[in-house]
């Protein structure tokens, strides 16, 4: 299946553009989806204008604070909560994930525990998940670069979480520029993982920016790999370009255009 490709819009518009003109030219590029981070004022009026351009919106944050998250018991009353609310305005405007954290390390925890922890705040919201049809994405950091002492900082680790949790509902945030710094092999671990995954986002490494001969990841390859396995969602880019935002989605598209 051809990869469906989005952008996290924020960081490919100049402050010079609109964003109209943002989603029209990344639609006319070939763009199937955009991506949210939060839920500002301005929320409603960004679904308008994507809907308008025929483009989805792949994914958003399910609920605040990410070195805070799923990890801490304490956090579950109000992570149950964040994410309902969430849920049922991906529901309404046809959004498929909502990204989850499960939090920086803590010292009284073990890895088990810590992986029991968020398997079971995240088995309370599943069922309101799976009723509405909406993925809960654990995303997948590296902690020794951008997120120091974030927990869920291998697919090892993510995958444990969703098999506890035990819901076809959870998932996995695959992030691949995170998951190279963490621990390589990118794409035996994918197609190890598919079942696992519920997004993907991408950035070149070192750097987190362009597809470009600078960085040592082979996006084409990448990219050919998880269109030839049962993956049917999005690829998400999230990376500040070096140069000219528009030419790098250009750019960007036919790199990852595979299937």
């Amino acid at each position: 299946m051809r990869i469906q490709q989005s952008i996290c819009y924020p960081l490919f518009k100049p402050a010079d553009m609109g964003l109209e003109v943002l989603f029209q030219t990344a639609a006319e590029i070939g763009y199937a989806a955009v991506e949210l981070w939060g839920r500002g004022e301005d929320f409603e009026d960004i679904m308008g204008l994507a809907r308008k351009h025929k483009l989805a919106v792949a994914s958003m944050s399910g609920h605040a604070s990410l070195p805070d998250g799923l990890n801490k018991r304490s956090n579950h009353d109000r992570i149950e909560g964040e994410l309902r609310a969430s849920i049922d305005l991906a529901a309404k405007h046809g959004i498929p994930g909502l990204i989850c954290f499960s939090g920086n390390r803590q010292p009284y925890q073990t890895d088990l525990e810590a992986v029991e922890a968020v398997a079971d705040g995240l088995k309370r919201i599943a069922p309101y998940a799976e009723q509405k049809g909406i993925n809960l994405n654990l995303e997948l950091l590296n902690s020794k670069v951008d997120h120091p002492g974030y927990q869920c900082d291998h697919t090892a680790w993510g995958a444990a979480v969703c098999e506890r949790a035990g819901s076809p509902r959870v998932k996995l945030l695959y992030d691949i520029y995170h998951m190279q710094i963490m621990e390589g092999d990118v794409t035996r671990t994918i197609r190890e993982h598919i079942r696992w995954i519920g997004h993907f986002h991408t950035a070149g490494n070192p750097g987190r920016r362009d597809m470009d001969d600078t960085q040592e990841l082979n996006y084409t390859g990448i990219c050919k790999a998880i269109a030839a396995t049962s993956y049917d969602l999005y690829v998400g880019h999230e990376f500040r370009p070096k140069g000219d935002p528009m030419e790098s989605l250009k750019q960007t598209f036919s790199v990852c255009n595979q299937g």
